[in-house]
């Protein structure tokens, strides 16, 4: 089998380097998808080539594609610090916030809180099932993103699920995860966080934040290829699931007369895969852990800093200080402004809510990229 590359040290100028869309823009929109290095495409292209190649006439296409998929999903749980049982592979944390929601035996006296900063992957399905099970759903307002987890007392009473974002995506602002899980067990809640704007920026561990379930997608942040996400669920919590969807990988013996799901989160796996691009993230995630999440952070908060200290507080919309990679703000004309900086071979984007611009600082970018970006502003 074709081996995903690890144990090479690299610095964030190495990665800028092989990285080849820096040499044609300068790229503030990781957060919404990551550019991939070189490093990764090749890791997916190579597997794929010996998948199509070499391993039907070798080790054979099935247990060459379950084995890239497997060490995939060990990669992925050793970097969150989580057992390797309670990792399912996803194609995006829509999809995996999807399999949760889809997997609980909803009724009409079923609620869910979720905070007013999430991303359509964590309001859509919530809405959905109030159109087809009937479900109350409470949003807790934050201040610009900010919020006390007091502000959840009393709202998840009697709610089966509370669904909020580890980094908001509109402001760049951390949430407390730890605190706003206490409470939400305490009134007997679980907790679905979607992190796909901190893995790979920021430290994101499961166990420490005490919840049930963890969606995030490997396209942000770790610079992996579309279609490739993971899924943690608690090993208690996964007791608490009723599938929805099945496959002769997700459980232990395929006979339709006497199945049985895996006892972990496997179970949500259903059978052939595009496996290449599971290679992709195995290899996304070894890179990050090559160059050190603690390097990438301290360079993502001098460059955050550097842009926020050029910009007027009264447009900021992000916190002053550092939080994440993301950093919005306002400007009289965010479409036009766009559309200015795409000229000057920047590329930056808009949010819809609050209606401004948004720069997704990552660790590639350069200080002289952010004063470009400021000479816009």
């Amino acid at each position: 089998m074709v081996p995903a590359e690890s144990g090479s040290d690299m610095t964030p100028e190495d990665l800028r380097a092989d990285i080849p869309v820096t040499d044609a823009v300068s790229y503030f929109n990781t957060g919404a998808s990551g550019p991939s290095p070189r490093r990764v495409v090749d890791a997916v292209c190579d597997f794929q080539r010996y998948h199509e190649f070499e391993a039907p006439a070798t080790e054979g296409m099935y247990p060459a594609g379950w084995g890239a998929y497997e060490e995939a999903r060990a990669a992925v749980a050793e970097f969150v610090d989580v057992d390797t049982e309670e990792i399912a592979l996803t194609q995006s944390t829509a999809a995996g916030i999807m399999i949760i929601a889809s997997s609980i035996d909803w009724s009409a006296d079923d609620a869910v809180v979720r905070t007013d900063i999430e991303h359509p992957a964590g309001t859509l399905p919530w809405a959905r099932l109030q159109d087809t099970h009937g479900i109350g759903v409470e949003v807790v307002d934050g201040d610009d993103g900010v919020f006390d987890p007091d502000d959840f007392k009393g709202v998840v009473d009697g709610a089966r699920l509370v669904c909020l974002s580890s980094t908001s995506w509109n402001f760049g602002t951390t949430l407390p995860v730890s605190e706003i899980a206490e409470i939400a067990h305490d009134a007997g809640a679980m907790v679905l966080v979607d992190a796909v704007q901190s893995f790979g920026q920021l430290p994101v561990h499961p166990k420490e934040w005490g919840v049930d379930f963890v969606a995030a997608s490997g396209h942000k942040w770790p610079l992996g290829p579309w279609g490739s996400g993971w899924l943690y669920v608690d090993d208690e919590a996964r007791g608490r699931l009723r599938p929805t969807r099945i496959g002769g990988h997700g459980v232990k013996e395929s006979n339709e007369a006497d199945y049985e799901y895996k006892e972990s989160a496997a179970m949500f796996d259903l059978t052939t895969m595009p496996v290449a691009i599971y290679r992709g993230l195995h290899e996304a995630v070894a890179m990050i852990d090559d160059i050190g999440l603690d390097v990438i952070q301290a360079r993502i908060e001098r460059l955050t800093d550097r842009l926020k200290g050029g910009i007027p507080a009264e447009q900021l919309h992000s916190p002053r200080e550092y939080q994440s990679g993301l950093v919005s703000f306002e400007v009289s004309d965010p479409e036009g402004f766009v559309d200015r900086a795409k000229k000057s071979d920047i590329v930056i984007r808009t949010l819809p809510s609050p209606e401004c611009v948004r720069a997704s600082v990552h660790a590639f970018n350069t200080a002289e990229e952010i004063d470009a970006l400021l000479d816009l502003v």
